[in-house]
């Protein structure tokens, strides 16, 4: 390889490779430039950076939250089987259909007014989703506020990597670690501390409600820096490879589908699963919120060692094993290792969503390509990834538990393991 085909990445910091998603950015096609938020000294980079983490605090409150008091709310909502299946696929669908929004939206309005925004339909979802409507239950109000927190989450997504990267250029691995563990940790305390709440006040409805104060807490902070920024209208200039034709990337969208399939079923499923076998609703959140705790411990170890080599097909085969094996096992397995395999599952499920960001930048040459291929993952994964917990949904309620499911991600952790192996060999978009 000659120096002019170098791939970007290897030119990067160890932080910076480290964190593979933060490198790549939303607006890196806009005419003019997206220019560095307009802060006041140094108080207001710190200001920036302390909003940006507490976003990213909120946007996985919603999907682990719901699955921590499903029974309860089944019950006491009389909610058809199929509205479960769509409450608990819907949020994840819609994080691919408006994944390709948020860029359009950031050229007319600027990124940290469409953040701004996002945080507001966020807020306001979380507000409607427990609320009662007279003649109509709590359904329609848990389907409108499901899908509001959906596509204001997919937004956010998309920009906040890329706000982090043009503001804190040689800060990149510290806000890159501070923002993705942020992330994780929200669905952390979404499944550790929604039960509890729940136990504590008697009523599904006030543990839901309760996560709409830290968001419409950060909207408040981020409202007057936000505002504050000028409106300059940008236009896309597209160039570079197509990355819809190449079959590499669309190995590397296979991959990402299949985790995504995984990751967004353990979310929404995984405490079910554990009280389906008997254990107490407070237990079940606490081992969920220790297996996505073990997410975080694998999301940071995972990228650096698959870095280290120019061929990743090793390790991408082993952590999707890890992840359909330990999901399988938190179901068949015997309940007295539970602990083993959902501890299991979550080392896996973080190392696996690390490796298939890692793929972003390992398979690509240049960062517009990054980009590109980031958009196309994003898209495709979220949306079609949605599929996984809406068979675990369907399959729950055809069989009336969980057995068929277990099946289904030993084959999903399998598909994904063949796809890693082709997605991990040395080979460039």
């Amino acid at each position: 390889m000659t120096s002019s085909q170098k791939p970007f990445y290897t030119e990067k910091s160890e932080q910076e490779r480290l964190l593979p998603e933060i490198a790549v950015d939303a607006e890196i096609d806009d005419v003019p430039a997206a220019a560095a938020t307009e802060l006041r000294g140094k108080r207001g980079l710190v200001y920036l950076a302390a909003c940006l983490i507490l976003i990213g605090l909120n946007l996985r409150t919603v999907f682990s939250s719901f699955s921590a008091v499903l029974p309860e709310i089944t019950s006491d909502a009389g909610l058809p089987g199929w509205a479960v299946v769509v409450l608990t696929t819907v949020p994840v669908t819609l994080l691919g259909v408006f994944a390709p929004l948020a860029p359009v939206l950031a050229r007319r309005f600027g990124a940290e007014r469409v953040l701004l925004g996002a945080m507001a339909v966020l807020t306001a979802g979380l507000l409607l989703r427990p609320t009662e409507i007279a003649g109509g239950g709590h359904l329609p109000a848990l389907l409108a506020g499901t899908a509001a927190c959906g596509a204001a989450i997919a937004l956010c997504n998309v920009l906040l990597p890329g706000v982090v990267k043009r503001d804190f250029p040689h800060r990149l691995g510290l806000m890159g670690g501070l923002y993705t563990t942020a992330i994780c940790a929200s669905a952390a305390l979404g499944a550790g501390f929604t039960y509890p709440v729940f136990t504590a006040t008697g009523h599904w409805t006030s543990a839901l409600w309760f996560w709409a104060v830290p968001a419409a807490v950060v909207l408040l902070l981020f409202l007057p820096l936000a505002i504050r920024q000028p409106s300059i209208k940008h236009q896309a200039v597209h160039g570079g490879v197509n990355v819809w034709r190449s079959a590499v990337a669309w190995q590397v969208t296979a991959f990402m589908v299949l985790q995504s399939m995984m990751s967004f079923s353990v979310f929404a499923w995984m405490a079910p699963i554990l009280r389906d076998r008997g254990i107490d609703g407070g237990t079940a959140g606490l081992m969920v919120s220790v297996s996505i705790v073990l997410q975080m411990l694998g999301s940071l170890f995972a990228p650096a060692l698959a870095t280290r080599f120019r061929d990743q097909r090793a390790i991408n085969t082993v952590v999707a094993l890890m992840t359909g094996g330990g999901f399988a096992l938190s179901i068949f397995g015997p309940t007295e290792l539970i602990w083993v395999w959902t501890g299991l599952n979550g080392l896996g499920q973080g190392s696996l969503t690390a490796v298939a960001l890692t793929m972003i930048m390992v398979r690509t040459r240049d960062a517009h390509t990054a980009a590109h291929l980031s958009g196309m993952m994003q898209g495709v994964g979220y949306g079609v990834g949605s599929v996984g917990t809406l068979l675990v949904g369907q399959l729950h309620q055809a069989t009336g538990g969980f057995a068929a499911a277990g099946i289904l991600f030993l084959v999903v952790g399998t598909l994904a393991a063949f796809f890693g192996y082709r997605a991990g060999r040395d080979r460039f978009v």
